[in-house]
């Protein structure tokens, strides 16, 4: 090799160490950043000529594996996710919905609209029905911003009570004794309702139902329609027979008319209402259990929880909870193929491949983990390593062009 070439050959090393002193400078500030995934300089030798005449040379070029899986941390935030395994999450770019692109860097968080959003990328999910079922089909062209705000709760009237007590067998004729429970109408009003029991004859009573009022007790909200209920009990204090299970209400609140089914217990049995002496006749009063109804009144979002599936679920104020977006994972052939961009985003590239969207935790996709982070998979002890093999690699080859300088000189002080 001639000194031109030993000359060229040093150029390039300060060239290749140069971008590799970059990249570690590039890793070292990116060392905290979240799901930031190193890249290491690869070396490859240059050989120009033929013969005794080749000079040689180092080509660098950045490798990054994206896939590599960083470490998975806690968060305060329940809205911050963690992909662990393959995949990536869908967002698109504010002012072009209609964009995709993938990030590993889960740092979502609710925006003042109400839309799960990484800084200027909205992530997108999956809009599920009243079953938590994918509604349209789960493909790309289904994908929407996933808008907290949009999600409310829907009221539901009561259809069911079941009612367990014990009446005292020992209490005179014509004694009566009340409970009260709450109901709810078709527009989730909430009323109360009055059962007045009276010992009509032994081992029988009659159950009566006063018209439901508001919760405060001052203003009548309906009428009940339904006929008392006659129950009868056996010489053992078991349910022996009722004559209706049904209490029929008509409101003046605008809500439809309500039929609730009454489950007072089974026939022969003491899971309902049973009578049994009391032991004082005259402190004898109900022992009411308990009172289920079902029904409830109109909420508001209270907390969002999102599942390890990607299911987004709500939980209302009023206790209700569902279902309302399913986060997708879309996986590459080639991960490491994707366009890298800014805020840890990256784009497909024809070496990437098209993406393709899993359900979380199914086929190649990972799991997702809420309330957690993605951490760099930066190493900061290699990266001072390669920092230090750079300095040298650098050093030398500049002493190299220093030292052919000499040697040019002393060529050219013979010529002369």
């Amino acid at each position: 090799m001639s000194l031109m070439g030993a000359t060229n050959a040093a150029i390039t090393g300060l060239a290749a160490q140069s971008q590799a002193l970059s990249n570690v400078s590039n890793n070292l500030a990116n060392s905290d950043t979240t799901a930031y995934k190193a890249s290491k300089t690869s070396f490859s030798s240059l050989v120009a000529g033929s013969g005794n005449n080749k000079s040689g040379g180092v080509h660098a070029s950045n490798t990054t594996n994206n896939t590599a899986q960083g470490l998975v941390t806690d968060s305060a935030i329940s809205t911050h996710l963690a992909i662990q395994g393959n995949g990536y999450f869908v967002v698109s770019e504010e002012g072009d919905t209609s964009s995709r692109y993938y990030t590993r860097n889960g740092e979502f968080a609710v925006d003042n609209d109400g839309y799960l959003m990484n800084g200027d990328y909205y992530l997108l999910g999956w809009a599920t029905d009243a079953d938590g079922n994918v509604a349209g089909g789960a493909s790309s062209v289904n994908l929407d911003k996933i808008d907290l705000s949009s999600i409310q709760s829907s009221a539901q009237a009561t259809s069911e009570a079941s009612i367990q007590a014990t009446l005292p067998g020992d209490a005179v004729l014509n004694s009566t004794f009340e409970s009260s429970f709450e109901v709810y109408d078709s527009l989730g009003t909430a009323s109360t309702i009055t059962a007045t029991y009276e010992k009509t004859a032994q081992n029988t009573w009659t159950i009566t139902y006063s018209d439901p009022v508001s919760a405060d007790t001052s203003t009548t909200t309906g009428s009940v329609t339904s006929s008392p209920i006659t129950v009868q009990f056996n010489n053992d204090g078991s349910l022996a027979s009722v004559s209706g299970t049904g209490l029929d209400i008509t409101w003046n609140t605008g809500a439809a008319a309500s039929s609730i089914k009454l489950d007072l217990g089974t026939v022969g049995g003491s899971d309902g209402l049973t009578q049994y002496s009391s032991n004082d006749v005259e402190n004898a009063d109900i022992d009411v259990k308990s009172i289920i109804v079902d029904g409830r009144a109109y909420g508001t979002v209270d907390d969002i929880e999102i599942e390890t599936d990607g299911s987004v679920v709500a939980t209302f104020s009023n206790g209700e909870t569902r279902n309302i977006y399913k986060i997708p994972v879309a996986t590459f052939i080639n991960s490491d193929g994707l366009t890298e961009d800014s805020d840890g985003i990256y784009a497909i590239s024809t070496y990437s491949g098209n993406a393709t969207l899993h359900t979380a935790g199914t086929g190649s996709a990972g799991s997702l983990k809420s309330s957690s982070l993605e951490s760099s998979t930066v190493d900061t002890s290699t990266e001072f390593a390669s920092m230090l093999s750079a300095q040298q690699a650098y050093s030398s080859a500049s002493q190299i062009i220093s030292t052919a300088g000499d040697m040019f000189d002393s060529l050219l002080q013979a010529v002369r």
